[in-house]
C-alpha cells in the first residue's frame, strides 16, 4: 500500500520509527515531514499529506503529533479527508470499517511505538463495510457539500 507519513517535532522520533517498519514490510511510504525538531505548525503538515492523498499519490494517511488530536482535527477540514484518533484496536478497526477513514492520527506521548505498530496493522487489513455505514458517510460527505466546512469556519 502507498501510505503518506507526517508529523510535528513532537513526533519525529515516533514517525521515523514507524516508517521503519512500514518499510519492512512492504509498504512505499512518503515522508511529508517534518525532518528535524525545528517547530513547526503541525497543521501545515497535515494539509500536505491530505493533499497527497486528494490527488491520489496515496491510498491512506498516518499523521503524529503530540497526541493526534491537532492533526485530526486539521485533517478533516479538507474535503473528502475523514480522519480519526486511534490509540486503541477498536477504535482504529472502526474508523475505516464504519467511516471509511482514509487518515490515522495518533499521539507520540500517548502511546508507544510497539502499540501504534499493532494498532496499524489492524488498520491497513481493514476496509470500509459499506452497509448500514454507508448511509453515514455520505451524509458527511453531503455536509461537507453544502459548505458547512472550512469555508464558513474562515468568516
Amino acid at each position: 500500500m502507498k501510505i503518506a507519513v507526517g508529523c510535528d517535532e513532537a513526533a519525529l522520533v515516533f514517525k521515523n520509527e514507524i516508517m521503519v517498519y512500514l518499510q519492512s514490510t512492504g509498504h512505499t511510504v512518503t515522508d511529508v515531514g517534518v525532518y528535524d525538531k525545528t517547530p513547526v505548525l503541525y497543521a501545515d503538515t497535515a494539509k500536505k499529506l491530505c493533499d497527497i492523498l486528494e490527488n491520489g499519490t496515496c491510498e491512506r494517511g498516518l499523521l503524529f503529533c503530540g497526541t493526534g488530536i491537532g492533526m485530526a482535527i486539521t485533517a478533516n477540514k479538507i474535503p473528502g479527508i475523514r480522519a480519526a484518533v486511534g490509540h486503541d484496536i477498536f477504535s482504529v478497526e472502526r474508523s475505516v470499517r464504519s467511516n471509511n477513514c482514509q487518515v490515522l492520527c495518533m499521539g507520540s506521548r500517548v502511546i508507544a511505538p510497539q502499540l501504534a505498530v499493532l494498532l496499524l496493522e489492524r488498520w491497513l487489513e481493514c476496509t470500509f463495510d459499506g452497509g448500514p455505514s454507508a448511509a453515514k458517510v455520505d451524509r458527511i460527505m453531503e455536509i461537507e457539500r453544502e459548505g458547512r466546512g472550512i469555508e464558513q469556519c474562515k468568516e
